[in-house]
């Protein structure tokens, strides 16, 4: 039996987790212990790999019992409370929080300096790591949004300035801007602000196009992606034989019995090699004659 196999050529890190985590292997090289604020990215078998080359995970409460190290902040941006911490702790920052979130957080907070009376309304996920330091720029007075369905709490009679967490639906943020536009006192000002990373939001159109071509589709993504649960859910959408999984071993081979074209592909948290080791697997259990292709629709 031959297996047409295609993995998903704009699958994979984006570019702010790449830089957070070649700094990680960079450092690592040099020092061979690193301190890192919180999963560097959610892929537990990523953490797995930078752990044993020297990586240590710790929390908030971890560092305040640190003094005289490097800490580095990953991807997803820190709020100003953790550069205060680290100043009075004279601990070395390792800043790697994407260039995308770093500007999203100068602008909420330049907001929030000329009128911090408004409502700054945050369209993300409760408790992410990202929406925490977005929140922490309006010393933590911002209000959260994960659906529709919590925008109907906001007060309309105050002004409304609407961001988004970067890796977030562009048409839900869409659907939130009307619910607010319909319900908005007119003595009231309301302003949204699209900062949703196209290079996440462009992989929605791409990844619906890709499931579209094979299958069965395995999505390969860690369970505490947000970015990972917006692919795959659009994967099913258009492909119901599509299936999540974190690792080449919860793969079940009883998937494979009426395919003959596997799509691989995953989240901005995915590294490339998982997604090869779920091909390797299948190559040498179905046949070592299946055949391997690389997506060649690639729109740079």
């Amino acid at each position: 039996m031959t297996v047409n196999i295609e993995i998903d050529s704009k699958s994979g890190f984006c570019f702010g987790v790449t830089t957070a985590i070649n700094k990680a292997e960079e450092k690592l090289a040099e020092e061979g212990t690193l301190y890192c604020l919180g999963d560097i990215v959610h892929n537990g078998m990523e953490c797995d790999r930078l752990r044993e080359m020297g990586l240590v995970t710790i929390n908030h409460d971890d560092l305040l019992s640190l003094h005289d190290v490097k800490v580095m902040l990953r991807a997803h941006g820190e709020p100003p409370m953790t550069y205060e911490i680290a100043e009075r702790q004279n601990i070395e920052i390792v800043d790697t929080t994407c260039p995308v979130v770093l500007q999203l957080q100068r602008r909420i907070k330049k907001q929030f300096d000329a009128n911090p009376d408004a409502q700054i309304v945050i369209f993300g996920k409760n408790g992410h790591a990202e929406v925490l330091g977005l929140v922490g720029q309006t010393q933590n007075r911002a209000v959260v949004v994960e659906n529709i369905n919590d925008v109907q709490f906001l007060d309309f009679e105050k002004d409304i300035y609407l961001y988004s967490q970067t890796t977030k639906s562009l048409d839900e943020f869409h659907h939130i801007i009307d619910y607010i536009q319909h319900h908005i006192s007119p003595r009231a000002t309301f302003k949204s602000f699209d900062t949703i990373c196209r290079q996440v939001a462009n992989r929605i159109s791409h990844i619906a196009e890709f499931a579209q071509r094979h299958d069965l589709i395995l999505f390969v993504s860690g369970g505490k992606s947000s970015n990972g649960k917006v692919l795959f859910d659009e994967c099913k959408r258009v492909n119901p034989n599509s299936h999540q999984i974190e690792s080449a071993e919860e793969i079940d081979m009883k998937w494979l019995e009426t395919a003959q074209s596997v799509g691989i592909c995953g989240a901005t948290s995915t590294p490339k090699w998982l997604m090869e080791d779920c091909r390797k697997l299948i190559v040498g259990r179905v046949s070592p004659d299946s055949e391997d292709k690389e997506d060649k629709n690639n729109n740079n």
